[in-house]
C-alpha cells in the first residue's frame, strides 16, 4: 500500500462509483493507506463488509442514518452487533441527526434511534462515526446527558461552532475534515480546525460529496485526500508530511481493530 494517508469516511457503496469502482479502489491501494467506508442503512452496510473482505485496505463501519430511518428494520440493532463481530468493522456509522430535509423522520426518532446506536457502540467498544446537519443543539444536549461513559467518537464533516467543537473535544471526540475546509466561504470550518489539538483532527472526503477546490462541484474520490492534507498543513503551518504522520496516528488511534489483521 501507498503512504500513511487515511480517508477516514468515503461511501464507496454509491452509484457515482460504479463504472469505475474497481479502478478506484486500485488508486487507493497504490497511493494510500487506507480508507473507511461507513453504511448508512443495510444494503450500504452489508457492501461496506464485502468490500472490506475483498481489499485489505478497506475497512467497514456499519450503521442507520438518520434520512435512512423510515423503514428501519426491527432488528437493525442485532444486524449492527452481527456485523461489528467482523475483524474489519471498525466503527458504528453512520449515525446522527439530521434536521435539514423535512422528509426526514420526526426528531424524536431521530434521536431515539441515535442514542440506541451509541449505546451499542459503547456496549462493543467501538468508535462511532457521526452525522450532524442542522442539529447542533439537540446533538450537544444528547452528549452532555445521554453518552454512554468511555463513548469515542468522530464528527464527520463537522460544522459546528468553536464553542461546540471545545465542548466536545474536552469529551474525547475527534473530528473530521474534508473538502469544505478548502472553500472560500467556509470560515468557520478552518477556525474550529485551528482551535482543536492536532491529536483530534482526522482526514476525510465523504466522497463522492463535497469535493475539495480545485474539484469542487465535480465527484469527489479519496485520492483528493491529499489535497485536504496540503490545506490542513498551510492552515497549520507545518509540512504536508506532519499532518499525513499525526492524522495517521489519529486514526488508527481511533479505530484500534485496524491494528488487527483479517484472519
Amino acid at each position: 500500500m501507498g503512504s500513511g494517508l487515511w480517508d477516514t469516511h468515503v461511501h464507496l457503496d454509491d452509484e457515482r462509483f460504479a463504472g469505475d469502482r474497481k479502478e478506484v479502489l486500485a488508486e487507493i491501494g497504490r497511493e494510500m493507506a487506507g480508507v473507511i467506508n461507513p453504511g448508512c442503512d443495510g444494503a450500504s452496510s452489508a457492501f461496506a463488509v464485502e468490500l472490506a473482505e475483498k481489499y485489505p485496505w478497506v475497512y467497514a463501519a456499519v450503521g442507520w442514518h438518520p434520512e435512512n430511518l423510515t423503514e428501519l428494520p426491527k432488528d437493525y440493532l442485532a444486524k449492527e452487533a452481527a456485523w461489528a463481530e467482523h475483524p474489519k468493522v471498525v466503527a458504528i456509522g453512520e449515525v446522527g441527526l439530521d434536521y435539514y430535509w423535512p422528509d426526514n423522520a420526526p426528531r424524536e426518532v431521530q434521536k431515539k434511534v441515535f442514542k440506541e446506536q451509541m449505546d451499542l457502540a459503547a456496549q462493543l467498544h467501538l468508535p462511532l462515526i457521526i452525522h450532524d446537519r442542522e442539529a447542533h443543539g439537540d446533538m450537544l444536549e444528547l452528549f452532555r446527558k445521554d453518552a454512554p461513559r468511555g463513548l469515542e467518537a468522530v464528527f464527520h464533516c463537522f460544522s459546528g461552532s468553536v464553542e461546540m467543537a471545545a465542548e466536545l473535544a474536552k469529551k474525547g471526540c475527534y473530528f473530521g475534515f474534508g473538502g469544505t475546509s478548502t472553500y472560500k466561504n467556509a470560515r468557520k470550518v478552518r477556525e474550529v480546525m485551528l482551535s482543536l489539538p492536532k491529536e483530534l483532527l482526522l482526514l476525510e472526503t465523504d466522497s463522492p460529496y463535497l469535493a475539495p477546490v480545485p474539484y469542487r462541484g465535480k465527484r469527489n474520490k479519496p485520492l483528493y485526500t491529499k489535497l485536504t492534507a496540503q490545506n490542513m498543513a498551510l492552515l497549520l503551518g507545518v509540512s504536508y508530511e506532519e499532518v499525513v504522520a499525526f492524522t495517521e496516528e489519529n486514526t488508527l488511534r481511533l479505530f484500534r481493530k485496524i491494528k488487527q489483521p483479517l484472519s
